[in-house]
């Protein structure tokens, strides 16, 4: 087998598949796109799929929306390639249709009759097995030298509540199949799942609901006997003041008048009390904001796995931004 790049010392070695999950609002496809973005550096190459059909990936790179092929979108720091997949599920249930049992043209037919769409309603399970094995196709699909394709696959998955049914997909088929090509494709799909080439990471916010969600999700994962990787600490609000001023903040005893003093020595006089009281609600809220954050990271402190902080950025995201955040993740050894 042909390396395609030395390898690098990070806290994923070996690990091929990055399944990316967190509660709806915290950055999971910014996390996941990142992600793809920082193991690619250096000059390798990268596939970053996008199962729920949102567009998501396509939004953040700032390309037109994906067709259902693999497609360059990003270069990576230093030489290397991100290449993004939009999984749909209709076009996947035709080739695995066409792939076990040779029904490509009753696939089609199947699409315009509507029934594609019956069959993955009734039948959610099977849903689920296509489009984790397309994405666990990519991770073992090799070139003719005996080398892999992608060095690295990053799935951008669904939400927390739901990544567990998600993965778990020989559960999911038990009662579809107990036999024959689709246990077959889902004993497949858990082989590459199960195995030490798959991290699931879980991309949290520091509030409360979040990283309760990603406490259950990481009990459920391991319940199931499925990977848990690491947790990505997302848009973490630095403290802007010294600790004695958010102390005081905090327990409502700034000095006022001081504050008065500082906004008219800054030019405005004009309406600078009601200036000061405003900057003194914004420090309440920011004291409170930063007690929160230190009460939700000790909480993470309790898990075993590896932890990493992401910065909010103050101009927003955009596709700079996310270079910014593979950089960080790299320099804290996610990848």
């Amino acid at each position: 087998m042909v390396d395609r790049v030395s390898a690098r010392d990070t806290d994923w070695d070996g690990v091929r598949l990055h399944v990316v999950t967190g509660k709806g609002g915290t950055g999971k496809t910014t996390v996941a796109a990142a992600l793809a973005l920082a193991l690619a550096a250096g000059g390798r190459r990268v596939l970053l799929v996008e199962v729920e059909g949102r567009q998501g990936i396509a939004q953040l790179f700032d390309v037109p929306p994906l067709p259902y092929e693999e497609r360059r979108v990003a270069v990576a720091p230093d030489g290397g390639d991100v290449h993004a997949l939009a999984v749909d599920t209709e076009e996947a249930l035709i080739e695995y249709l066409e792939m076990f049992y040779n029904l490509k043209r009753a696939g089609k037919a199947m699409t315009k009759l509507g029934i594609v769409d019956f069959v993955t309603t009734i039948a959610p399970g099977l849903r689920d097995v296509i489009l984790t094995g397309k994405t666990s196709e990519s991770v073992r699909r090799r070139n003719k030298d005996g080398s892999f394709i992608y060095d690295a696959v990053v799935m951008d998955a669904p939400p927390t509540g739901r990544i567990t049914k998600f993965l778990n997909v020989n559960e999911e088929v038990s009662g579809l199949a107990k036999v024959g090509p689709v246990r077959n494709h889902a004993d497949t799909v858990m082989k590459v799942v199960r195995s030490p080439e798959t991290a699931v990471h879980f991309v949290t916010l520091l509030e409360e609901m979040p990283v309760q969600e990603t406490m259950d999700g990481i009990h459920d994962l391991r319940e199931a006997g499925l990977p848990v990787g690491g947790v990505f600490v997302n848009m973490e609000h630095k403290p802007v003041l010294p600790p004695d001023a958010l102390a005081a903040a905090a327990a409502g005893e700034l000095d006022t008048d001081e504050i008065v003093r500082g906004v008219k020595a800054a030019g405005l006089e004009n309406g600078a009390e009601r200036i000061a009281a405003v900057l003194v609600a914004e420090a309440a809220e920011h004291a409170r904001r930063t007690t929160l954050q230190a009460r939700e990271k000790e909480r993470l402190e309790s898990l075993d796995i590896p932890r990493y902080t992401l910065p909010l950025l103050p101009h927003g995201m955009d596709l700079a931004g996310l270079y910014t955040l593979a950089e960080a993740i790299r320099t804290q050894g996610a990848a």
